[in-house]
């Protein structure tokens, strides 16, 4: 496909990048040649100086053989002009990444208002999937499908665990307490691997499980104890730490959040009336001290510097929080933050990615079984694709997976058929209308026909 990305900051470059991997024609506009120069020495891009809003820049740009338009600029208002004059001039799709928290009551209007196909929101998206990490603590990632029904947990597994050197098949019969979960994914010395009835599960290994949502709450209550958060310390006062701070009151937790800047901690103070907002400098050992981080039970790191993130971040991880997570969108610093013992980091960009090469990929395959969901893990060694299974797909459509061959690596994890969740064996099936997740250690899967061979 024919794409466009306006706006070469973090995240523009960094979708770039990975859409020139599957192989699109990407054209990269911006208005900072130092940029553009950095995109076309790294990438097989072309790029093009000039404002993405202006109709002559799209026009030098090819925008009427684009297929998508993506607008990523640092400015809302620029993002969804651009995509309207984009639409106007015969671009077929466009997405936009839309910030304010203004706009977000009235984004529905405004999309149809500019002809946008799809809005993204990193604040918002971050700190619903911070949420997500609050209601698991032990977990260092939380994905979900099929409309919540599913969870996908990620967690580093300790030495004192049940599950711990035994081969999987083992598992259910070694102890009935434990319930039933699909291993879907082991990380073992940072290589990734699908597991089979064989396989075994070491200390420090980053395993993923699979379920229904209570199943795995009782999983890991069952593996690690009942471990509720009551208080919680945010230090950052920018978007995420705002719609974060909404969504964790709601489920009784107390937020004490500090922010440097005392027109900012004013106004968070007036918005967020059932928080403890402070102004401070939550990066300083000694106003941590004062406000209490000891008493706290997770951390959650999200200024604007990842180098303040990680330091602060492992300060309270040696004060014996037991949740840490922080804001990282330097993808060079995983391997070292991995290292230290932090393993529930954050990127927005990282976040905002995903959710747009989800939709490409859609896009990309209209005509079949499209993917619905698609998450990087584990540094992207794999990915985790939801798919809707669709009348036109006769090549599986009924057949025993046992009779089908998938690709190496490879492995289909849930099968939803309206209301039940099936762990899929060698006689199960698909039907249309299902929803199935697979796990995959290869990239650029877009469509379930590549799943089967």
């Amino acid at each position: 496909m024919h794409i466009m990305v306006v706006g070469a900051g973090k995240v523009g470059s960094t979708l770039a990048e990975h859409l020139t991997k599957e192989e699109h024609d990407v054209v990269v506009i911006d208005n900072n040649p130092e940029v553009l120069d950095k995109c076309q020495d790294a990438m097989d891009v072309m790029c093009v100086l000039g404002n993405g809003a202006n109709m002559q820049t799209l026009v030098n740009a090819s925008i009427d053989e684009t297929d998508i338009l993506i607008a990523a600029t640092a400015s809302d208002e620029i993002n969804m002009l651009c995509s309207l004059a984009a639409k106007r001039l015969g671009a077929k799709y466009t997405i936009a990444r839309v910030r304010d928290p203004q706009y977000q009551e009235s984004l529905r209007m405004f999309q149809k208002v500019m002809d946008i196909d799809s809005a993204i929101n990193p604040e918002l998206a971050t700190a619903l999937e911070i949420g997500h990490l609050l209601r698991f603590p032990f977990a260092s990632n939380v994905e979900t499908f099929a409309k919540g029904k599913i969870e996908m947990i990620a967690f580093h597994a300790q030495a004192q665990d049940a599950i711990v050197g035994i081969p999987l098949k083992d598992i259910p019969t070694m102890s009935n307490k434990i319930p039933k979960v699909l291993y879907c994914a082991i990380q073992h010395d940072n290589k990734v691997y699908i597991p089979n009835g064989n396989s075994v599960i070491q200390a420090n290994d980053h395993v993923y499980v699979t379920g229904e949502h209570n199943n795995i709450k009782e999983y890991f209550r069952t593996l690690r104890g009942n471990l509720r958060l009551k208080n919680v310390m945010i230090i950052g006062g920018g978007r995420i730490s705002y719609y974060l701070t909404q969504r964790i009151i709601m489920d009784g937790m107390h937020v004490t959040l500090l922010e440097l800047d005392p027109k900012k901690a004013q106004r968070l103070s007036d918005e967020l009336p059932h928080a403890t907002v402070l102004c401070g400098d939550g990066t300083n050992i000694d106003t941590l001290e004062q406000e209490g981080i000891r008493n706290m039970d997770a951390f959650i790191c999200l200024t604007d510097r990842d180098e303040e993130n990680l330091m602060a971040g492992l300060y309270a991880m040696r004060a014996g929080i037991p949740k840490v997570v922080i804001k990282n969108n330097r993808s060079n610093y995983s391997d070292i933050i991995a290292s230290l013992g932090l393993d529930s980091v954050v990127s927005p960009k990282q976040i905002t990615s995903d959710y747009i090469l989800r939709y490409t990929r859609a896009i990309a395959n209209s005509h079949g079984s499209s993917v619905e969901k698609l998450f990087r893990l584990m540094d992207g060694q794999a990915e985790a694709l939801e798919f809707v299974v669709k009348e036109g797909d006769k090549k599986f459509l009924g057949k025993p997976l046992r009779d089908l061959h998938l690709k190496p690596n490879t492995l289909v994890a849930v099968i939803v058929r309206g209301d039940k969740i099936i762990t899929p064996f060698g006689n199960d099936h698909l039907e249309a209308g299902d929803s199935v997740i697979i796990m995959s250690c290869e990239s650029g899967i877009s469509n379930l026909n590549e799943v089967f061979r």
